[in-house]
């Protein structure tokens, strides 16, 4: 069955660890519409190796395995979900704009690499929105 002339293309997105967390951790209401995207494919989630192996380290932190612990939800399920939904990307070149936090450089950089919006609550990629829509990255946009 083919899409029809109004179908539209999923909305490219790169999602930082911490609305991962939210995702599937934290299960925040606020993040339904992004999760209900994901699962119906309205989104495309961009993501690298190296996103997953940050992931992968944040599930073991204390507070967080914690967390996990309470719910029943082991951090290779939430990995699943990684795998599942993220469509893996080749390291992107660095972006004209430079994070003071080097850990959530390699957000911004694939996000301008591929027009993407970009979700994140870090303040540091949040205070660069002017910066980053020149490139054509969206922080947070609203999700139909």
């Amino acid at each position: 069955m083919s899409a029809g002339p109004d179908a539209q293309a999923p909305t490219r997105r790169v999602l930082d660890t911490n609305i991962v967390l939210d995702l599937w951790v934290f299960d925040e209401p606020r993040s339904e519409t992004l999760r209900l995207s994901l699962e119906r494919g309205g989104t495309q989630w961009l993501a690298t190796a190296a996103m997953r192996e940050e992931l992968a380290r944040v599930l073991a932190y204390p507070q967080i395995a914690k967390r996990l612990t309470a719910r029943a939800l082991p951090a290779d399920a939430v990995l699943a979900h990684f795998d599942r939904l993220v469509q893996l990307q080749p390291d992107a070149p660095k972006a004209p704009y430079v994070c003071k936090d080097s850990d959530d450089q390699k957000f911004i950089d694939l996000a301008v690499a591929h027009t993407a919006a970009l979700h994140t609550k870090d303040a540091q990629v949040l205070c660069m929105k002017k910066r980053l829509e020149r490139c054509g990255v969206a922080l947070n946009p609203v999700i139909p």
